[in-house]
């Protein structure tokens, strides 16, 4: 099961908004927003809230796919996400996710009984390839109790 099977089986959000994992590596992760008019905004194009999940998944993509091998001590979380809306998105979108800190460093981290947090950005961009909004999401490793 890659990362992107596991963000889609555990968030039912994922799956009202048909978004398709593209790419989940611990380097990046690619999600794709089918242009959806049940999920349009006001002038024709993807809701601000969707966008804003399509960008938060792709980031849970990213972090399950580096630090899926550490469910089993500790449960990631999303501290904070920070959102900002630079052009009109019309159409299908994508979110392209990049870790902001090296994996060895965070599991590091971890082994010395830490609570790692790390970003994620995310750029979210239409189908002629303009960005029209950016996003960091800040993540915790929780150790389990």
């Amino acid at each position: 099961m890659t990362a992107g099977d596991m963000v889609a089986a555990s968030v039912p959000m994922v799956r009202t908004l048909n978004l398709e994992f593209l790419e989940s590596t611990d380097h990046r992760a690619v999600v794709r927003m089918p242009d959806q008019p049940d999920f349009h905004n006001h002038v024709g194009g993807p809701h601000a809230g969707a966008m804003f999940t399509l960008a938060e998944s792709a980031s849970g993509a990213i972090v399950m796919a580096a630090f899926g091998d550490q469910l089993t001590r500790a449960v990631p979380l999303a501290v904070n996400a920070r959102i900002a809306y630079k052009k009109l998105a019309m159409g299908e979108v994508t979110a392209t996710a990049t870790l902001g800190r090296p994996v060895a460093d965070v599991v590091a981290e971890l082994d010395a009984g830490g609570r790692p947090e790390f970003p994620v950005a995310i750029e979210i961009r239409r189908a002629d390839g303009a960005v029209t909004g950016e996003m960091t999401v800040l993540w915790t490793l929780r150790p389990n109790a």
